[in-house]
């Protein structure tokens, strides 16, 4: 499936807690019928003290055309759509979010290991926005991710869920890609992969170790940013998880 991820930023004026209001009650109740939509899902930060955006919204749709159609072109960060829903939904952003600070990245999603039968409501979930490290293409990071630090990322400890996101379009997107770990409890997730306030971390665990040391084969760790919360599937029109 193809997904439109944006990392929210709120806008001048409101309140954390004030914009969460708003989004989970007003937007979300717009934003879950938007034409072509087949899941909505949307993550909550667990501290947004040290949170680097105040949440996260996704939107899967099952062709690139319908995505775009209702959420712009791959390098915009707004977007100016005719669709009935879709434009009330623009609308309404402007109520509560900084949209021209919200990065976001429209994708291609691959589910490389799961156990939850595609109810991630509850769970606790590491999103990470990844960045190549310098003299690195795009192609290189994406072999080298894949193939290589994948197979090891997803028997992570406590990896209940891991899923990959490639941009459909790598010339204009502001990542190389997105690293989608869902963990049962956040005791298991930050054993595995810090807290919630470092980009780095320097677990114990055995295998998240041996991820840890693998992402400076490809990774510019200091320029991921990432976020740790917990997610809510508020619309499921899918067939699959």
């Amino acid at each position: 499936m193809y997904k439109h991820i944006a990392l929210l930023v709120r806008k001048d004026g409101l309140t954390h807690a004030e914009f969460i209001e708003y989004w989970q009650h007003e937007h979300t109740q717009i934003a879950k019928d938007i034409e072509g939509v087949i899941r909505y899902q949307t993550v909550v930060p667990v501290d947004p003290t040290v949170a680097e955006f105040d949440g996260i919204a996704e939107l899967y749709f099952e062709s690139i055309d319908e995505l775009h159609a209702a959420l712009g072109s791959p390098g915009d960060r707004d977007y100016d759509p005719d669709l009935e829903v879709a434009a009330k939904a623009r609308a309404d952003v402007d109520n509560f979010l900084a949209i021209e600070r919200r990065p976001r990245l429209i994708g291609e999603e691959t589910v490389q290991r799961d156990e939850t039968g595609g109810d991630t409501t509850g769970l606790y979930k590491h999103a990470a926005f990844l960045v190549r490290k310098p003299g690195m293409t795009h192609e290189e990071f994406v072999e080298y991710w894949q193939s290589n630090h994948t197979p090891i990322a997803r028997e992570i400890e406590g990896v209940v869920r891991y899923a990959t996101v490639i941009p459909t379009e790598p010339a204009v997107a502001e990542f190389d890609g997105v690293a989608e770990l869902y963990f049962e409890s956040l005791d298991d997730l930050h054993a595995a992969l810090g807290s919630p306030g470092d980009r780095d971390y320097d677990p114990a665990l055995e295998v998240a170790a041996k991820a840890r040391a693998d992402v400076d084969n490809f990774l510019a760790i200091e320029d991921r940013p990432r976020l740790i919360g917990r997610e809510t599937v508020q619309v499921d029109r899918s067939d699959r998880p």
